[in-house]
């Protein structure tokens, strides 16, 4: 086997860096007060609901923007929207370079807003779009002119979505749909939300949910409260549809096939997610070991005790052994049905998420109150990085299909 990256790969690895030092790293040093230690403060507003600053938000859209103008935002994407058709594994290499440079406008940790950029929803729409949905929305949600939240998760139900009370019922040539959502992010500024109801069937039925392109305008759609988290700013809201009306034309896919979309969704996002934790994950081991070769307390270094070096040894450990897991299993992903291979993303994304919280906790305890304070980068990694042991499937629910697949339970591969 070879286990060399393709080598266009890593040339392309070099000509990010370039990029970043000559168009981003500038634009970054002129907006210091985001990266810094000041950076929660001025990134939120806290007296409008904790959402994002409007001058973070233009910042970060202007450096999508540079990074479209060279060539770097739309990498991903299949050659018809303007993209290079990058594959998983080179988006996964790239994710794990970019998070390991540590924090920067380059890649936002809080955003996930990167000079590569990650477009589930795009994806979404170039699968099971009409050719009417595909013209209006990709590339207006690549250029940042439309927003399109997703509208999945509800109050009274997570990571169990077959059983959601959202229901959309068919009147005449139009849907109307009634109920309520939660952690709606980006609400705040989306044009529209992809939203899954409940068309047919019964709770715990996978068939029968459908998935809506919903303008946020119309009337009976109602967003807040905004809910406070660990990491800010905050802008996942609940949103509350009451007789929301929208045509035939607003459905994304089959009528009551909306969860294959989901997964569409998550599965971008999981392996993704996977490769930035790793990349965080090695920031953080790397800076405590340059920490603790040049700090010497009792006259001796510290990297010389066994207590400092063994558990940064074991992180370190663990983060290659993940690496060969993400890199095999994007590699799979360009071969074969992304749901063929769900069982290693989940795998991944669960393993490499607790890997960076446990890596940044270690970190800090290596660089003792330096590492605690927030002139270091380590506790803003752990509050953004441990989200993601809940988010797109708690590490639970992504252990369960690990056992359903090794059990042979209810489980297609």
């Amino acid at each position: 086997m070879d286990f060399e990256l393709p080598a266009d790969v890593t040339a392309y690895l070099e000509e990010l860096d370039r990029f970043i030092e000559t168009e981003i790293k500038p634009l970054e040093s002129e907006n210091s007060r985001f990266f810094d230690h000041r950076r929660e403060h001025a990134r939120t507003d806290w007296d409008n609901n904790g959402l994002p600053q409007r001058d973070w938000e233009e910042l970060l859209r202007e450096m999508r923007r540079r990074a479209d103008a060279g060539g770097h935002l739309r990498y991903a994407l299949p050659a018809e929207v303007g993209g290079q058709a990058g594959s998983n594994l080179a988006m996964a290499v790239i994710r794990e370079h970019l998070a390991a440079k540590g924090l920067g406008l380059h890649n936002d940790l809080q955003n996930e807003s990167s000079i590569v950029g990650n477009f589930p929803t795009v994806l979404m729409v170039l699968d099971q779009g009409t050719e009417a949905q595909k013209e209006e929305f990709c590339e207006s949600l690549i250029v940042g002119d439309k927003g399109m939240a997703f509208g999945l998760t509800e109050p009274d139900h997570g990571s169990d979505a077959t059983h959601m009370d959202t229901a959309a019922v068919r009147d005449g040539d139009t849907w109307v749909i009634n109920g309520q959502k939660r952690w709606i992010t980006g609400m705040h500024k989306a044009s529209h939300v992809a939203l899954f109801a409940r068309t047919s069937g019964q709770d715990g039925d996978a068939h029968g949910i459908t998935c809506f392109i919903v303008p946020t305008d119309l009337p009976g759609i109602e967003v807040g409260p905004y809910w406070w988290t660990f990491n800010m700013p905050t802008d996942h809201p609940d949103v509350r549809l009451t007789n929301v009306r929208v045509p035939d034309s607003a459905v994304l896919g089959d009528e009551g096939r909306g969860l294959s979309l989901a997964q569409i969704f998550v599965h971008e996002n999981r392996i993704r997610q996977a490769a930035s934790s790793l990349g965080a994950a090695q920031f953080c081991i790397n800076e405590a070991v340059a920490y603790a070769r040049q700090r010497a307390p009792f006259g001796k270094a510290l990297w010389l005790n066994q207590a400092i070096q063994f558990p940064l040894a074991e992180l370190h450990t663990e983060a290659a052994m993940l690496r060969a897991l993400i890199r095999e299993t994007a590699w799979r992903m360009d071969r074969v049905h992304h749901m063929e291979v769900s069982d290693a993303v989940s795998m991944c994304n669960y393993r490499a998420n607790r890997l960076v919280c446990q890596a940044a906790d270690q970190a800090m305890q290596t660089c003792g109150g330096m590492g605690y304070s927030r002139h270091m980068a380590f506790e803003h990694i752990y509050r953004h990085h441990r989200r993601y042991r809940i988010t797109e499937g708690s590490e639970e629910i992504q252990i369960r299909r690990v056992a359903g697949v090794l059990f042979g339970i209810n489980v297609k591969r």
